[in-house]
């Protein structure tokens, strides 16, 4: 069986030592995790290059910034896949059928529910791309009341605010200017590049609530560690990206539940060896 992570930049992706790690921990010997540095132009090529059954493909996963331009490549795409505009795990099936679907969705909600975070009066987030639309449909899940999103520019507003729209959760949208704002809510969702919001770190407030910042390396980020300091609950990219590997080892590989312990052991090992 093979699988592997696509994107660009690929290089720095943890993907590989999560799967690998859990086909190890399944006794999966003959199952092999890759990753192929493929941007937007080259996806098309890419697919078609692959022989699927005889090299055993069983599906991919999908980065930036692959995860809309991959769509229009698929023969069938998961309502929640749609609903965020947004693929990131692709599925090779036996009759010859690409399928997309989203495991961002529900691994942002396994990483809350497994801090202990199930309900919150309101929440914001910080940026406007993929990852973004993921947290808002993760957040229609748990949220009772209105997110601020603070974006760059009205036509990221607009986006946030339709999707809300269709995902049943009020989104308020504010400039990028505000977004210490951002910081007093209950549950704050970081979804920026690196450096982004280092900035915001001298306006945590004293007493934070918590905060999901989904990068992963370098950790902790600026604002992470502030919030931290501060005795705030702190999640990270790790835990992101440990949840929604997880559904997509299942996906692949067929068998359940995916080993989350040893997914979890091999990327802190990873990390911290970085």
């Amino acid at each position: 069986m093979r699988a592997a992570v696509l994107g660009s930049p690929i290089a720095h992706s943890l993907s590989p030592v999560l799967h690998n790690a859990a086909y190890a921990a399944l006794g999966l010997t003959d199952a092999h995790y890759g990753r192929f540095e493929v941007d937007e132009a080259g996806l098309p090529g890419f697919l078609a290059s692959l022989d699927v059954a005889g090299e055993g493909w069983a599906g991919l996963s999908l980065t930036m910034p692959l995860k809309r331009a991959v769509i229009p490549l698929l023969d069938e795409v998961s309502e929640r896949a749609l609903a965020v505009d947004a693929v990131n795990t692709v599925l090779f099936h036996p009759d010859g059928r690409r399928t997309g679907d989203n495991t961002d969705v529900p691994g942002l909600l396994a990483a809350l529910r497994e801090r202990g975070v199930e309900r919150v009066e309101s929440a914001s987030v910080l940026g406007a791309g993929a990852t973004a639309s993921s947290a808002l449909a993760a957040l229609a899940r748990i949220c009772d009341g209105e997110v601020t999103a603070y974006v760059r520019g009205p036509e990221r507003a607009a986006q946030m605010r339709e999707l809300g729209e269709r995902l049943g959760v009020r989104v308020v949208t504010a400039p990028w200017e505000r977004a210490a704002e951002a910081l007093a809510a209950p549950l704050t969702v970081s979804t920026t590049p690196v450096g982004a919001t280092d900035g915001l770190a001298v306006s945590v407030p004293p007493e934070p609530g918590a905060l999901f910042d989904v990068l992963y390396h370098p950790w902790p980020t600026a604002l992470a560690a502030a919030w931290a300091e501060r005795g705030g609950s702190v999640l990270g990219g790790l835990d992101l990206l440990v949840h929604q590997a997880v559904l997509q080892c299942e996906f692949f590989t067929g068998i359940r539940p995916a080993p989350l312990a040893a997914m979890r052991a091999a990327g802190e090992t990873a990390l911290a060896g970085v």
